[in-house]
């Protein structure tokens, strides 16, 4: 597959995060969402809409709404992805909890490898991921980007 130049958006060259979080697990982005808002004022934030409805008291920051997750905001931050319009996914998903959209949670994780987009499942991963030095660092993907 040939490399294809990543569009960032509006070429402000902030890194775009998709935030999604299942029921359970709402509360946790929220909490997560308000300890790292510093960085994420940073960022160019995309959110499923009961997601970004939950973290928006907390992070006081421009989000833009996408649908809710069994709605298909699954399947439009997947084409997010395939359109290299998502730099970041924290996707802090509920492994215990079967979901009515789970065809589109395993098709978001799968563009998610595909497209080499950073996706932190639980808090632990996306600690790690925000805390690294590469996280804001778009040309360093850009130059490492395998699709």
């Amino acid at each position: 597959m040939a490399k294809q130049k990543h569009d960032h958006a509006g070429d402000d060259g902030r890194p775009r995060v998709a935030l999604i979080a299942h029921d359970s697990r709402k509360d946790e982005m929220a909490a997560w969402t308000a300890f790292n808002r510093g960085t994420l004022a940073q960022c160019k934030i995309f959110a499923t809409a009961t997601t970004g409805r939950s973290v928006a008291e907390k992070l006081d920051l421009p989000i833009t709404m996408l649908l809710s997750g069994p709605l298909g905001g699954d399947a439009q931050v997947g084409a997010l992805i395939a359109e290299k319009k998502i730099d970041i996914v924290i996707f802090f998903w509920d492994p215990l909890t079967p979901q009515p959209h789970d065809v589109d949670v395993k098709a978001l994780l799968r563009l998610a490898v595909l497209y080499d987009v950073p996706i932190a499942c639980n808090r632990r991963s996306a600690d790690m991921l925000i805390s690294s030095p590469l996280f804001g660092d778009l040309a360093y993907h850009e130059a490492n980007r395998s699709a």
